[in-house]
């Protein structure tokens, strides 16, 4: 559950009923600067070689599984049969897991390339994360300048970019409309199909037609240089994003053709999704927790902002994902950060941060139901508070 710790032992410490206590919301006792200065000057320190080191391990791992699905597929040709039986479905499902896991890896650093944490070098930095986010089908550009506006407007219900949390109004209207949907939330099996097509369908959704994302006076979409997500600066590189999808998709293509379309689904396609699916799963749980506040212009800053994000225990799968679930707050601290050095910045914070450090050691798919059943809008307190937005269910007075 939701919590604020100041020490690695409060941080390890499970759940119990008090932790969903609001974070902080006033302005805080102190600044990035003094952040700053607490942070050992070696971790903001990149490094091109142990960055391409990591990099190169998930790589070769990646290569590895995908040699193994030689023996599943020869499994399945003795078996004369699509999945082997039941030990060619284990072996497959274990690929599949193992594959998605690691390439989500590879998304994280080229994501760290889109905030120059990869190396001193800017050129290096995105033509490194241009070529991976291509090969997994992500518009690198599109998404690299939006989610830097995320970052510049983290917590504020009028310009963030990604999981923007609808206010009370908003639901009322939505109810008021005869919609349904919040009929079905009030529901648990409502609930589990909804955040089952938010995670199969949510990225695509996103980048298409920028669904979750702020409000636009237009149709906004990644894939489209006129987007008004860009400036005309940037419009050149949108193009250049859209140019490496298209290069990806025939290189895809091509690969179908020569070896059939059901095997590119099942050693390409199914990881795939299950990056995507983690990719959701990752920001939905970073931004969305019953302690967060979010916050109207007139109240937001962007020290307030970015303080509004959690930390998550994903397990040994922290490690795969490179730190970016349970070091998220440095990382919307100081984005430049390399990966490697984000656990002894968190370490060095928490002491400033005080409460107003959010981690929540609560496993991730009761996190996930929780707070998708919880955090269904936000709204200011009855009390006062007007500006300061908190997190709410309580659908039968929002309609």
């Amino acid at each position: 559950m939701g919590a604020t710790f100041a020490d690695d032992d409060d941080r390890d410490r499970t759940c119990c009923g008090n932790m969903l206590e609001r974070a902080p919301s006033a302005k805080p006792p102190f600044t990035i600067g003094q952040l700053r200065k607490a942070i050992p000057p070696h971790c903001f320190q990149r490094s091109v070689l142990r960055s391409s080191s990591y990099l190169a391990l998930d790589l070769a791992l990646i290569a590895v599984f995908f040699y193994a699905t030689r023996y599943i597929l020869l499994l399945e040709k003795n078996n004369n049969n699509w999945g082997g039986d039941a030990l060619g479905w284990t072996m497959w499902a274990v690929y599949w897991t193992l594959q998605g896991c690691v390439a989500t890896g590879v998304w994280v650093i080229a994501h760290e390339c889109g905030h120059h944490a990869f190396s001193d070098y800017q050129w290096l930095d995105d033509t490194v994360g241009f070529l991976l986010h291509s090969c997994l089908l992500v518009p690198y550009f599109s998404w690299k300048y939006s989610h830097r506006r995320h970052h510049s407007n983290t917590g504020s219900v009028d310009r963030d970019e990604v999981f923007v949390p609808k206010k009370k109004k908003e639901i009322a209207a939505a109810a008021g409309g005869g919609s349904g949907v919040t009929e079905y939330l009030q529901h648990p099996l409502g609930r589990i199909l909804m955040i089952a097509l938010m995670l199969l369908l949510g990225w695509p959704l996103y980048l298409i037609c920028n669904v979750s994302g702020r409000k636009y006076p237009r149709f906004a979409s990644h894939f489209d240089p006129n987007s008004p997500i860009y400036s005309r600066r940037e419009q050149l590189q949108i193009v250049i994003s859209d140019v490496g999808l298209l290069l990806a998709g025939i290189g895809l293509y091509r690969l179908g053709t020569a070896y059939g379309f059901l095997w590119l689904f099942k050693v390409y396609g199914v990881p795939l999704l299950i990056v995507n699916m983690f990719l959701v799963l990752i920001t939905f749980l970073q931004h969305t927790h019953p302690a967060l506040p979010h916050y109207e212009d007139a109240e937001w800053d962007w020290l307030r902002g970015a303080l509004a994000t959690v930390d998550r225990d994903y397990g040994i799968l922290n490690s795969v994902f490179h730190h970016i679930v349970d070091t998220h707050v440095a990382h919307h601290m100081f984005s430049t950060m390399p990966h490697y050095h984000a656990m002894e910045a968190t370490k060095a914070m928490k002491p400033i941060l005080g409460r107003y450090y959010q981690f929540d050691s609560t496993p991730v798919p009761l996190a996930l139901y929780r707070d998708f059943k919880e955090c269904m809008y936000v709204e200011a307190d009855a009390d006062g508070g007007d500006g300061v937005l908190w997190f709410s269910a309580k659908l039968t007075q929002a309609s």
